[in-house]
């Protein structure tokens, strides 16, 4: 896929065709792709405010790789969530290749195909249903149509319980330092056809109080296939 092809991802509660936005109790918020500088240079602000917040170093002027996307959620013109997402390339890698390319290139023989989500930064005043939807949405860019079969992320050690609890991450491997942020990092894996299967069976389930995870908080099943093919119908 072209990145530039695509404008915009508006996403909506329902699979209807008409483009909305996704409500957040009394919040409105639009996924879209940054793919002007302009964009980019707002989710940077965002993302060197969260980053900076809790003591990380993040380089703003690191360069728009071809194998990366970014995303960015906007509320009233105002960037409040971004992540990224790195396709693996043969040529570029991924950016946990720095710390960990010999536990990768151990996936890699294996044939699996990795994507890594990056610079995630989400505003403090939201409610974390951005999260779940940046989440998704690279979910679908990554699985559904570049046939990724593993996430893998670097987190700092006290994070790892969140997202093993929250998404069922693994640990791939123990703490290593990070020099991108100045920081320890653990390498975690997971499987995305576990993302898959939760999604089916919690995702758009509001009501499910016992799931404690944050698939209830992602689309249903149905939205999601309208995405898809809404990002399929982006390509050249």
């Amino acid at each position: 896929m072209d990145p530039n092809a695509i404008v915009s991802l508006l996403i909506e509660e329902s699979a209807s065709d008409q483009q909305s936005v996704q409500p957040l109790d009394e919040q409105l918020f639009h996924i879209r792709l940054a793919n002007s500088s302009g964009q980019r240079e707002a989710a940077s602000v965002l993302l060197q405010k969260m980053y900076g917040w809790r003591g990380y170093e993040v380089d703003p002027h690191a360069p728009h790789l071809p194998n990366r996307i970014t995303l960015a959620a906007d509320n009233k013109g105002e960037t409040v969530g971004t992540m990224s997402l790195c396709l693996d390339d043969p040529q570029i890698g991924l950016p946990a290749d720095e710390n960990f390319a010999d536990i990768l290139s151990g996936l890699r023989q294996q044939g699996r195909r990795l994507c890594e989500p990056a610079r995630l930064a989400i505003d403090r005043n939201v409610n974390m249903r951005v999260f779940a939807a940046l989440i998704h949405i690279s979910y679908v860019y990554a699985h559904n149509l570049h046939g990724a079969t593993d996430y893998v992320i670097e987190v700092n050690p006290r994070h790892v319980m969140f997202y093993r609890r929250m998404l069922g991450f693994h640990t791939l491997a123990p703490e290593r330092h990070c020099n991108r942020v100045g920081a320890p990092a653990v390498l975690l894996r997971l499987d995305l056809d576990h993302m898959r299967e939760q999604i089916e069976k919690f995702g758009g389930r509001m009501d499910a109080a016992s799931e404690r995870s944050f698939y209830p908080y992602f689309f249903s099943p149905a939205d999601e296939a309208g995405i898809t093919v809404r990002l399929r119908e982006g390509r050249n």
